[in-house]
C-alpha cells in the first residue's frame, strides 16, 4: 500500500465529506443569518426563536437533497470498495 493511495482516499473522503455536508450547512447558515437580521431588526432577543426555523429549514434541506447525498455516497463507498479489492500487499 503506497502513501500516495492513503492520501489520495484521504482527500477524496474530506471532498465528498464537504460535498454532502454543504447543502444543510448553507441551509442553516442562511436561515440563522436571517433569524439573526430579523431579530436584530425588531428587537426580540430570545434565543430558542432561532431554533425551530433552523430546524425546518435543515429537515426541508435533507428531503431535497437528501437522494443526491445518499448517491454521492454510495458511489464513493462503491469506490473505496473496488479499491480495496485490487490493493496488492
Amino acid at each position: 500500500m503506497d502513501t500516495s493511495l492513503v492520501m489520495d482516499i484521504a482527500v477524496e473522503s474530506l471532498r465528498v465529506t464537504v460535498l454532502v455536508a454543504a447543502p444543510i450547512l448553507a441551509a442553516a447558515l442562511m436561515s440563522g443569518l436571517l433569524v439573526g437580521i430579523l431579530q436584530a431588526a425588531t428587537s426580540i432577543q430570545e434565543m430558542t426563536l432561532s431554533f425551530i426555523p433552523k430546524l425546518v429549514v435543515m429537515v426541508l434541506a435533507i428531503v431535497l437533497f437528501g437522494e443526491w447525498q445518499i448517491a454521492v455516497l454510495a458511489d464513493y463507498f462503491q469506490t473505496i470498495f473496488e479499491r480495496v479489492r485490487t490493493i496488492t500487499f
